[in-house]
């Protein structure tokens, strides 16, 4: 299956086929220099599988968690690139998770003005929702993605095969994001996860229907200037509460969307939640998930956009003061 952006950025392709990372080099002009970005989460064998494909590879690998998406970690695959005399016409190539994929991102961005940046993303939540879309990060002073840029890949090749090492929380948390776009936008997509008796016969299927949702908004909207915000829909409230919490990612922009929806989808989604062991409640102080809100990169002065949706496959994009969203808590 092959999706292609087009943006003004940049077009690119997605494509999602199984076994892909044994042929990367049938995509991917792998006989210039490259660094292969991972954490310690990514199995080393997936690491072995790319560099054997590779004419001159070098491989960069931090420790896995969100906390390491910061500025001395950015700092330190600048230093080995410096190091290591990479130039302008080399590649970065990030195969893993989001945190991976952001880093390696950012780092593509901004050494030497730009250098070519392909995604391999390794899990289901960089796969269905940070795959695609150009937006890099780092992490500062508790904020997340705080600092970054819009910087697109010029390829994203998918292996669903990297998700039978996934453990099943990582797995259905990052399924989230595609219940996620099909709460916005699908009703059928929504339907189809809702009903199916194992995920994993149709989660090729789960994967480019969420993208393709996601390739329509980033090509009307690259730069978030009104239509993308519908992909942060649970992301304003999940954001401080994994800020404040132990929960996965996927976990709290779950939670996060039972915030804005309204009771007749609440009765849909929270089973749906349940069906795939995701939290459905949780207990934090609300002016402490407030303070988080405040410094969140999606307020602008004030106010804050929020998305709301009071039926399975649309949604409304409201502005509220910062101050008023107690109310929805």
């Amino acid at each position: 299956m092959k999706i292609d952006v087009k943006t003004s950025t940049n077009n690119y392709d997605v494509i999602i086929e199984r076994d892909i990372l044994n042929k990367v080099n049938k995509y991917v002009d792998l006989s210039k220099k490259v660094l292969i970005v991972s954490d310690s989460g990514v199995p080393s064998i997936y690491v072995d599988t790319l560099k054997k494909q590779c004419v001159d590879p070098y491989v960069f690998i931090f420790k896995c968690g969100e906390e390491r998406k910061n500025i001395n970690t950015y700092q330190e695959i600048l230093s080995f690139m410096i190091e290591n005399n990479f130039t302008r016409s080399d590649m970065i190539i990030a195969l893993g998770g989001g945190v991976v994929g952001d880093l390696s991102g950012f780092v593509a961005s901004t050494f030497n003005r730009g250098i070519k940046f392909v995604n391999i993303p390794t899990t289901l939540l960089s796969q269905v929702d940070s795959s695609i879309g150009g937006k890099t990060a780092i992490d500062y002073q508790g904020i997340k993605n705080v600092v970054g840029s819009f910087y697109p890949p010029s390829l994203v090749l998918i292996d669903p095969n990297t998700l039978n090492t996934l453990d099943k929380r990582q797995f259905n948390a990052g399924l989230v994001e595609a219940i996620k776009m099909a709460t916005t936008c699908n009703k059928d997509l929504f339907e189809q996860i809702r009903n199916c008796k194992d995920i994993n016969e149709i989660i090729d299927e789960v994967i480019y229907q969420a993208l393709l949702i996601k390739k329509e908004v980033v090509e009307n909207d690259e730069k978030e200037k009104g239509l993308r915000k519908i992909l942060n829909f649970g992301h304003t409230i999940g954001h401080a509460i994994e800020a404040s919490s132990s929960y996965l990612h996927g976990e709290c922009v779950g939670l996060g969307m039972l915030y804005f929806a309204s009771e007749n989808v609440k009765q849909v989604l929270i089973p749906l939640l349940k069906k795939y062991d995701l939290p459905t409640s949780v207990n934090i102080n609300k002016e402490k998930l407030l303070s988080f809100i405040v410094h969140d990169k999606k307020a602008s002065g004030n106010s804050i956009d929020i998305i709301l949706v009071d039926e399975i496959g649309s949604y409304q994009i409201k502005k509220v003061n910062v101050n008023d969203l107690s109310d929805y808590m």
